[in-house]
């Protein structure tokens, strides 16, 4: 558990940064109260990996998701990214696994983006990233994020394109996890963020730095399997350590210490040796 002043200034030093570098862009929005947008919209101008949304069409045991994103990174520019999409068919029944994969942030580890992949007996894998949807000119910037400058997104994509971006293009560390779960489980993971893809794409709702992030909403999605499993405290406002509390919880194997765990998790030299092997889910695990 972080102390409690420890997390205080922690935090006070995150929102600082971006504050400051902002141009108090934040205090300006601060003072009007996101006045610049009043409702969510999924009507904007949108970067262009975040235009499309994922949806998805329940019948019986097998979903068709629409829009699977599948995003091409060879170079450190993301505006280079080639963009492409597909829709696929999936039988419930072979969903057999879920994985938590974990990026850190490079200045501030403590945070972290969260992300969650499903395995099938086929060895597919499907991964959904809840993300800030962001419009074409802008950056994020989590002050900005307090005040309903944002829409949130749930993105639906290939292990090679969610994890390419980061470990390929944004160079940043990445942490993959297998979570101790029976297959009605996942299954049950998978709908639930599925249907929930399918709300925010008939309901936009605003991005929350605090309140409604890539965090908090797997964290939902967990207690609406295992009520009141995980409680919000200091792990999900400080999402870095999600690792270490799926470990203490249980959920990740805890045959190894957690030390040996993380270490293990990182999969970055994999994920880049086989970044275009068409077996990348499998090599990045190391099969």
């Amino acid at each position: 558990m972080i102390p409690p002043l420890t997390f205080s200034l922690r935090l006070l030093l995150l929102l600082l940064g971006p504050f400051a570098r902002s141009r108090w862009t934040g205090l300006a929005l601060a003072l009007c109260c996101g006045c610049s947008a009043l409702v969510p919209s999924n009507d904007r101008d949108w970067a262009p990996e975040l235009a499309q949304l994922a949806t998805a069409d329940f019948n019986g045991d097998f979903v068709t998701i629409h829009n699977i994103r599948n995003a091409e990174h060879t170079t450190h520019d993301e505006s280079q990214m080639k963009l492409r999409y597909y829709d696929q068919t999936y039988d419930l029944r072979r969903l057999q696994s879920i994985d938590l994969i974990v990026v850190p942030f490079a200045e501030f580890p403590d945070l972290a983006h969260v992300m969650t992949s499903y395995g099938f007996a086929d060895g597919k894998y499907v991964a959904i990233s809840v993300e800030v949807r962001r419009e074409s000119d802008e950056v994020f910037n989590p002050i900005n994020a307090f005040f309903n400058q944002y829409e949130l997104q749930y993105v639906v994509g290939d292990e090679r394109d969610l994890i390419n971006l980061r470990t390929t293009t944004r160079l940043v560390d990445v942490y993959l996890y297998h979570i101790q779960a029976a297959p009605e489980q996942a299954r049950a993971m998978f709908t639930a963020m599925l249907k929930r893809a399918n709300t925010l794409a008939a309901e936009p709702e605003f991005y929350n730095t605090v309140t409604n992030n890539c965090t908090t909403n797997v964290v939902r999605h967990v207690n609406e399997l295992k009520p009141n499993l995980i409680r919000f405290g200091t792990e999900v406002l400080l999402p870095g350590h999600s690792p270490r509390l799926a470990y203490d919880l249980g959920l990740i194997d805890k045959s190894k210490s957690f030390e040996e765990t993380e270490a293990a998790a990182r999969i970055n030299e994999l994920a880049y040796k086989h970044r275009n092997d068409p077996d990348f889910s499998r090599k990045i695990r190391g099969k």
